[in-house]
């Protein structure tokens, strides 16, 4: 297995990638943080075969990791920037995925750094990472607010539902709505499901607060919502089995 990190000074970034670490076989999660120095302690402490690195942090820039790490381990740069792109493969980087980062786009460069590795030694001593959803997972999540430091709370049993707006979602939840730069896709991937269930490409729900089913309209709150054709089969078949 390869034995991942995810750096980012943006929290909700960290849980992202570490989402889709969990979903891939042979991949384990060594660690996350939103501190450059911590991360750049454990390369040197050859705790990583590979690190997932914003290039745009404060303290240490990504760039400025690649040149103290050197070849220690690969590197796959994710950045809201594509002008780094260049730059990033003079210091011999494994990829260079663009924020939002769809998991199929983070699927392939898993793949390629893959092929540049050796297959590592087993990590039976790695401590274990819980995957998102699992009992010992939190709560509640953290996003992004209006400014580069400021981050909301939202406990899970208040959202009610959330909206994709492009690179934006709405987030409904106990008499509140929260915008915040982030794609619905991302968000799904970090939600515990059920209770979230995505039932239209522009929103998922959670069942904790789906009122009544009529015909293919949710109620959800006060809002109502269509089930959308691509969702319904799943969403019908979820329904029955708790029925």
């Amino acid at each position: 297995m390869l034995r991942c990190i995810a750096v980012d000074d943006e929290a909700y970034a960290t849980r992202l990638l570490a989402s889709y670490i969990h979903k891939i076989p042979n991949l384990a999660l060594a660690g996350t943080t939103t501190n450059p120095l911590e991360a750049l302690q454990w390369v040197q402490e050859g705790r990583a075969d590979l690190v997932f690195l914003d290039i745009q942090m404060p303290e240490l820039t990504g760039l400025q990791f690649l040149k103290i790490c050197g070849p220690r381990c690969k590197v796959v740069l994710t950045t809201a920037y594509p002008e780094y792109a260049l730059e990033g493969y003079e210091h011999d980087v494994v990829d260079y995925l663009l924020k939002p980062i769809a998991f199929d786009r983070f699927l392939r460069a898993v793949q390629k750094a893959q092929a540049l590795l050796p297959a590592p030694a087993p990590v039976a001593a790695l401590p274990s990472v819980p995957a998102p959803g699992t009992p010992a997972a939190a709560d509640y999540l953290f996003v992004k607010g209006d400014s580069k430091n400021k981050y909301l709370k939202i406990n899970y049993a208040d959202i009610l539902y959330i909206e994709g707006l492009k690179n934006y979602v709405s987030i409904y939840a106990a008499g509140q709505r929260v915008v915040t730069y982030q794609t619905l896709r991302d968000l799904e991937a970090q939600l515990p499901q059920p209770p979230f269930v995505r039932v239209h490409k522009s929103y998922i729900i959670s069942l904790d607060h789906l009122r009544m089913v009529e015909g293919h309209t949710l109620h959800v709150g006060s809002e109502s919502i269509t089930v959308g054709e691509t969702y319904r089969e799943a969403f019908f078949k979820l329904i029955r089995e708790k029925g």
